[in-house]
């Protein structure tokens, strides 16, 4: 049953349709935004207990396209095999993928140890402070690079990314069948609680997240929404089930590869070609390997 606050918001407590917003409504937001977390919001969650910016990169990374559920679970694993940056730099490749399994999206394994090299590298073992500098790292862009820094650092940077949205959208622009980041931005920034930009958008990515549950998504409604091919029978399906038979059974050639998979051989070994391009796995008299 969902608390007189819960309901509020979803029903559009500020009900404005347009970015000029009074600074009265503004408090009101920050005001039920923060009630909502306090009351409802993911405390458990282990990278919300740390202020390591390693671990926070980690963390990050991991949720860009996964579910919290799963993260939940291979994060401290994760963490446990790789402690620090110098720890995932040193690490071959092929044991970063094997750790990652169960997360899809394997290219964010890749960047993650790349990402590891680099600050080991470049900035001696310490993660940047800089959401600029850190946008320039694989994998990063500008929306993690400063999630990285509010999370990390309690930095007070100004982004936006898909739960953040959704609660925009739903908030203030209720009555709008399409709306822009950068309409979206000024009130990111005008609402943003500055003293502790940590917990707010701790607090808004809650609250989007409970919103998708509860209504048809507002995301929809945004110019920078698309709609998520679906897994089953796609590439990056195939591509996972490819390289864990190759975590469990390397080397192994290219008839036992199409066994596994079960497809169209046309399609497996144009697959296998673009993952061997990609630097995931390698090809040898005995057989395909992953990459060390």
């Amino acid at each position: 049953m969902k608390t007189t606050t819960q309901t509020h918001l979803f029903k559009n407590a500020i009900g404005v349709s347009q970015p000029d917003v009074s600074d009265e409504a503004i408090a009101a937001f920050q005001k039920q935004v923060l009630s909502f977390y306090e009351r409802h919001g993911r405390h458990e969650m282990l990278w919300r207990h740390t202020d390591d910016p390693y671990r926070i990169l980690v963390s990050e990374i991991m949720l860009q396209q996964t579910q919290v559920e799963r993260v939940a679970v291979k994060y401290p694993e994760f963490i446990a095999a790789f402690p620090d940056a110098a720890a995932l730099a040193r690490a071959p490749q092929s044991a970063v993928i094997a750790a990652w399994q169960g997360m899809g999206y394997n290219r964010r394994a890749i960047a993650l140890k790349k990402c590891a090299e680099k600050i080991v590298d470049e900035f001696g073992g310490t993660v940047p402070r800089d959401p600029e500098v850190l946008a320039t790292f694989p994998g990063i862009g500008p929306a993690t690079a400063s999630s990285i820094c509010a999370f990390a650092f309690n930095l007070p940077v100004v982004f936006i990314e898909t739960n953040i949205r959704r609660v925009f959208i739903h908030s203030f622009f209720p009555d709008r069948e399409s709306v822009t980041d950068k309409e979206i931005l000024p009130l990111a920034g005008r609402t943003l609680d500055r003293e502790q930009p940590r917990v707010w958008y701790w607090a808004l990515m809650d609250l989007g997240t409970e919103l998708k549950k509860h209504m048809p998504n507002p995301n929809r409604k945004s110019a920078a929404y698309t709609k998520q091919a679906p897994f089953e029978g796609s590439d990056r399906r195939i591509r996972g089930m490819i390289l864990k038979f190759l975590i469990e059974k390397a080397p192994s050639r290219e008839k036992a590869i199409l066994d596994c998979v079960q497809e169209e051989p046309v399609r497996v070994r144009r697959i296998l070609a673009a993952l061997e391009k990609e630097g995931f796995i390698r090809k040898s008299k005995t057989g395909y390997r992953l990459a060390e």
